[in-house]
């Protein structure tokens, strides 16, 4: 049986280059926007960051729960679900925002557009059931 990932220690060398560059990080995210949410544990209370592809669209920032395809939910989901009220990093900004779950044809409309500028995100769909849930971050 595989060790479970470290998600946050992988996480904390993206985060400190996100800080340090102002909004930008290499390797996997190299040329990407990345935003980072704080989120509440919904079991442990505990807050985490998860840094995360959006997509920037006309004002608006959409994240995706898509987990590389996986089965399952990522955490941060479920703590989206049971903590909407999160704080977001997006370039040098820090501010409160509202992760709101998209449904139906709005939800559809946002992946699809996702797809399209980053088409991993469809190899993600196509490797499971699950329809990968889709956020917005809206700023109050």
């Amino acid at each position: 049986m595989s060790e479970p990932i470290d998600f946050d220690a992988m996480n904390r060398p993206v985060i400190a280059e996100f800080r340090q560059t102002g909004g930008k990080a290499g390797g996997i995210f190299e040329g990407k926007p990345l935003v980072l949410v704080h989120h509440i544990g919904a079991k442990s209370g505990t807050e985490r960051i998860a840094p995360l592809v959006p997509l920037l669209d006309d004002g608006r920032i959409y994240i995706f729960a898509s987990k590389g395809g996986a089965d399952t939910n990522p955490d941060w989901y479920h703590n989206l679900v049971a903590n909407p009220t999160i704080t977001i990093e997006f370039g040098t900004e820090t501010y409160t925002a509202n992760a709101r779950l998209l449904s139906g044809d709005e939800r559809d409309t946002v992946y699809a557009k996702q797809v399209a500028v980053e088409p991993q995100f469809g190899e993600y769909q196509n490797k499971t059931t699950r329809v990968i849930p889709v956020f917005e971050l809206q700023r109050p």
